[in-house]
């Protein structure tokens, strides 16, 4: 059989993580289209999408080292093959239990191909650049749910059965994914070391950076979670349109701006991209208390693209910090526990906003989220600093 090298690996790779982010917002445009046919209320829509991240944290708490004992060929290939079945559970779905069933599904798809792939990534990058796996993370992901949310709104508005193509599509590219990944070599340790599960744990003296880069990661996490959640409703409450690929391409902004400023932060050092996330991350924050004052669709586009480059540089800062300081025989579980705290603040914010938004109103809820995720920016930006200074200190120290 014909095997990938080194290069092919990692853009297959490259393709996991962005069907991993497709299916997470394969979903996003149509909650709207659920919760009209169905009577869904915000809190129970906010909910099918906290579904996802939940099972994604049980996946990574006892299975985030999987794949440094198995390879992270079969990690992915298992995480590839049950978001194909999750595609399945959205496209049959005759109720909403269907939709926590695929979201589940996925969840846990996505925590056995995520940090796999992100891992992968790093060890065969073929380039001598060492941030470029940390870059071609987030292009990935983005370009994966810019296609979604597009594709999504595109088939559900244009072509019959609107609540099932999108997922028709995403089953045909994770048989595509699938049979991209199994052509890569077998990559298991040559110890063949049977896996036993082992609580989640740091490498030595790694506490301080997986700190601030977990911080930073969160930071994207959950005001995404806001965005994915929430984002269509408000989009076509201030459009007044029930278009569904005008309201595919409103949210399609804000990840095309974060793949489109990926592309230029190779050479952005991460204690540097983490600062300038926070920070914009907080300017993105007031646009998106103004969008909800003012009604207005220029402020959407505005809070989409400033939050969307916000995103790009808290992400690659802190996945590009984690890649640099963790050691190649504990990167996956570094990865994998990087990822739990990510998705649990996300899980969190994405329930908390939409319960707010059920019992006060979305403008309420988003006057209550906003000032709290601001705190949680500021923290990553302080972090930063501290960080930079006390690594800058221990690189002046005689040896």
């Amino acid at each position: 059989m014909i095997r990938f090298g080194r290069r092919g690996t990692f853009w297959s790779s490259a393709v996991v993580l962005a069907l991993s982010l497709w299916a997470s917002g394969a979903p996003s445009v149509l909650y709207p289209v659920y919760a009209a046919e169905w009577g869904l209320t915000p809190v129970i829509t906010t909910s099918v999408f906290s579904a996802y991240p939940l099972a994604l944290l049980i996946v990574l708490f006892f299975f985030g080292s999987l794949s440094d004992t198995i390879g992270r060929r079969r990690a992915m290939l298992l995480g590839i093959a049950l978001i194909a079945i999750a595609a399945i559970a959205f496209a049959v779905a005759p109720n909403v239990g269907f939709l926590f069933l695929g979201r589940v599904l996925q969840g846990v798809g996505t925590g056995f191909a995520i940090g796999a792939a992100s891992a992968a990534l790093v060890e065969n990058n073929f380039t001598r650049s060492p941030r470029l796996a940390s870059t071609l993370a987030t292009i990935s992901t983005a370009t994966g749910l810019t296609l979604a949310l597009v594709v999504s709104g595109a088939l559900a508005q244009l072509a019959p059965l609107p609540l099932v193509l999108s997922f028709v599509v995403l089953f045909a590219l994770s048989a595509v994914a699938f049979v991209l990944v199994a052509l890569t070599p077998d990559d298991r340790s040559a110890d063949r070391v049977a896996w036993t599960f082992q609580v989640p744990r740091l490498a030595a003296g790694m506490m301080r950076p997986f700190v601030l880069a977990t911080i930073s990661v969160s930071v994207a996490y959950a005001i995404g979670a806001v965005f994915l959640s929430l984002g269509a409703q408000m989009a076509r409450q201030l459009t007044g349109t029930t278009d569904l690929l005008v309201i595919g391409l409103l949210l399609g902004i804000s990840s095309f701006a974060i793949g489109f400023t990926a592309l230029f932060l190779s050479k952005v050092p991460a204690h540097v991209a983490i600062l300038v996330g926070g920070i914009l991350s907080i300017a993105g924050l007031g646009v998106m208390i103004a969008t909800a004052a003012a009604g207005s669709v220029a402020l959407f586009v505005a809070w989409c693209v400033v939050g969307g480059v916000a995103y790009s540089f808290a992400f690659s800062g802190g996945l590009g910090l984690i890649n640099r300081v963790a050691p190649a025989h504990h990167r996956g579980a570094t990865l994998s526990l990087l990822y739990l705290f990510s998705y649990l603040v996300q899980a969190g914010v994405a329930v908390g906003a939409g319960a707010l938004a059920t019992s006060l109103g979305l403008r309420m809820a988003v006057d209550v989220v906003a000032p709290a995720l601001a705190l949680l920016c500021l923290a990553a930006v302080i972090l930063a600093v501290v960080d930079l200074a006390a690594a800058r200190r221990t690189a002046l120290q005689p040896a």
